[in-house]
């Protein structure tokens, strides 16, 4: 017996995270040099978002700390997505444009390690990182982008 497309199981959908000493996808020459633009992608765990949403809630709930913190990442900017796979597995996509120079995520500060102990029990372990091709902002937006992910500051 032939089954239809409609009623056919979605197939799994794999999660490849990068290896940990992956360096990055080489930039495509629209993103200004000595900034990285990163597209990251990990299945949330349990396949649901009840953690996820906590996650993000406490994050809004302490927005001034989250953009404290941006200034010694080199971070330009950050933002989360979710989207749920054709199997069912809900994924968090996280998009950033940071300084090649940023410190990445400062564990020490308290917003930090709350990030970082939600991370550890809502998402897999690890990223999978999508290729960068094109970056485009008025030049006036790029200038300030460029500038803050190079120093973390605009003065």
């Amino acid at each position: 017996m032939q089954t239809s497309p409609m009623t056919d199981p979605a197939p799994h959908t794999p999660f490849r995270p990068s290896d940990q000493r992956f360096s990055g996808h080489p930039m495509p020459e629209s993103v200004p040099a000595g900034l990285r633009l990163e597209l990251s992608r990990s299945p949330l765990l349990g396949g649901g978002k009840v953690g996820f949403e906590e996650w993000m809630q406490m994050l809004h709930s302490r927005y001034d700390e989250c953009q404290h913190s941006l200034s010694a990442e080199h971070a330009a900017f950050e933002a989360t997505f979710t989207h749920t796979e054709a199997d069912g597995s809900v994924w968090m996509y996280h998009l950033s444009l940071i300084g090649g120079n940023g410190g990445g995520l400062d564990t020490d500060l308290p917003i930090g390690a709350a990030h970082q102990a939600h991370a550890m029990t809502v998402k897999e372990s690890g990223w999978e990182e999508l290729t960068p091709t094109f970056l485009i902002a008025p030049q006036p937006i790029l200038d300030a982008m460029t500038k803050w992910g190079r120093t973390g500051h605009l003065d």
